[in-house]
């Protein structure tokens, strides 16, 4: 993103029985030099037919060097002038001006291994029948090892509870401290159903997203990607993860510190268990579980342990 280059001629789409191109949403908010390759990745896959770049309240100096950077890139479009809205609503926004079926969302500070969204697509043909659906894919960071989040079984209080408070150790002893995450589990060997995907690499047909109402906007920042997941198989939908779908992320990018996004993911747990409780005694136990979650992250990110990851 240094700067405005000549346009190139973008190579044409493979010719294979799935004749589809993707839309791809990145929302940008203080993302950093990763943003870069995150761009040049998603430009040279031939099964991209636009980028948009949702600029989610950035400095003024970043702001203007993606609008040279859209300026010549007829198959760029840039959202700005919202300000820092959340994730949530900046990928909704990205997603209603898309133009193509399918819609990819990124992270910004990750980047699209070649072959991966071809994978995708061809594992999109079997869903189509179906309201709606999700593929995520693999997740892994620069040094190969995979992330948490890409695969994720349904996560209830208690599961929440164990990854927050990183008891996941325990399972070996007691299966009640399974933990949701199953990055450290042996790789399936063809795309598998699972209870939640990572919306930092997640593929979806657009217009059944927009009639399931997008992400829930209500969520600032975290868990929008479990609650959509939910939704679309709570709908008689489906969520796959692909094995052999990769994005290399390089994590934590955004300038912000990671006391602030504990407190934004511990709110966003509250938001989810409790919209989800259907009695009043599971409204009050979500409250519980919530606080106990919110503690855990603020307590972990305090120690160092790390930002935690979509």
């Amino acid at each position: 993103m240094s700067g405005t280059t000549p346009r190139k001629r973008r190579a044409s789409a493979p010719q294979t029985p799935v004749a589809t191109t993707v839309s791809v949403v990145v929302v940008s908010y203080h993302t950093g030099p990763s943003l870069d390759g995150c761009l040049r990745s998603v430009l040279a896959d031939p099964w991209v037919s636009e980028l948009i770049l949702v600029d989610n309240g950035n400095p003024p100096e970043i702001s203007s060097r993606l609008r040279g950077f859209a300026a010549d890139r007829r198959h760029v479009v840039l959202i700005q002038g919202q300000g820092n809205v959340g994730f949530a609503r900046g990928a909704n926004l990205g997603a209603q001006r898309a133009t193509s079926r399918l819609v990819l969302f990124l992270n910004p500070d990750a980047r699209l291994e070649p072959g991966a969204l071809k994978l995708m697509i061809e594992e999109s043909g079997d869903l189509r029948s179906l309201p709606a659906w999700i593929i995520g894919g693999r997740v892994l960071g620069n040094d190969g090892r995979e992330q948490r989040g890409a695969r994720r079984e349904a996560i209830g209080m208690r599961g929440a509870m164990v990854a927050a408070l990183g008891l996941g150790w325990l399972e070996r002893m007691h299966p009640g401290f399974r933990d949701p995450h199953r990055e450290r589990d042996p790789l399936p060997p063809a795309p598998t159903d699972m209870g939640a995907v990572s919306g930092a690499f997640m593929l979806t047909q657009r217009a059944g997203f927009l009639r399931l109402g997008g992400f829930d906007e209500r969520y600032f920042l975290h868990v929008e990607d479990i609650d959509l997941c939910r939704r679309v198989t709570e709908g008689g939908g489906r969520v796959l993860f692909h094995p052999d779908a990769r994005c290399f992320h390089v994590g934590a990018s955004s300038q912000v510190p990671s006391l602030f996004v504990a407190r934004a993911k511990a709110v966003s747990f509250l938001r989810y268990f409790r919209k989800f409780a259907r009695t009043p005694l599971r409204k009050v136990l979500a409250t519980g579980a919530g606080l106990a979650i919110g503690a855990g992250l603020l307590l972990r990110a305090a120690l160092g342990r790390g930002r935690p990851r979509r």
